[in-house]
């Protein structure tokens, strides 16, 4: 496995080593030492999440904030995303840029999401199973998002907009200009 670090400091992709033989194959999705040596860092994760969606469905922008921040480790088992990440660090100097990458099945690429960002994603395939993983307890009192078209953040998620199903919490979202960080 490698890690690329992306254009904001501490999130990193991380690209495993896939064998492949008639079988089909085989590939290590996570290693506690492997994955703190890559990262430069010890998180300990202990919550697994996974979700199923449909085309279009478009999940955030959340994050967790104060004492209940969490970190993800994400990745998709099956189907196409577009992942996206926000810098929510008010001292980063990457606060308020965003990243953007295809995660799939195909790529079995994962995304370190760093403690202080906000994190979504639109599904681009028929359906998509996405899974993650949580460096803190899921907290609803500290649970904050981002619109998805802020459009001081101008996100292109790839698809028209009269595609997304979006849900009614993600539709009242503040905007990054109106959140209460």
């Amino acid at each position: 496995m490698k890690a690329i670090e992306t254009k904001l400091k501490g999130c990193f992709i991380l690209d495993p080593t896939v064998f492949k033989d008639p079988r089909g194959y085989f590939f290590e999705s996570f290693n506690q030492n492997k994955f703190s040596e890559l990262i430069g860092q010890e998180i300990k994760f202990v919550q697994d999440n996974e979700s199923f969606s449909s085309k279009g469905v478009l999940r955030g922008l959340h994050f967790q904030s104060g004492d209940y921040a969490q970190a993800k480790l994400v990745r998709v088992v099956k189907g196409t995303v577009l992942d996206v990440v926000v810098d929510m660090r008010k001292e980063s100097s990457t606060f308020s840029k965003h990243f953007s990458i295809e995660l799939s099945e195909e790529n079995k690429r994962q995304l370190f999401v760093p403690r202080g960002f906000a994190h979504g994603f639109i599904v681009l395939s028929e359906t998509a199973i996405f899974s993650y993983k949580c460096d803190n307890f899921y907290d609803k009192a500290s649970e904050k998002g981002l619109r998805y078209d802020d459009p001081l953040l101008g996100i292109d998620w790839r698809l028209p907009a009269k595609e997304f199903i979006v849900s009614e919490k993600d539709l009242v979202l503040p905007t990054l200009s109106n959140i209460d960080l």
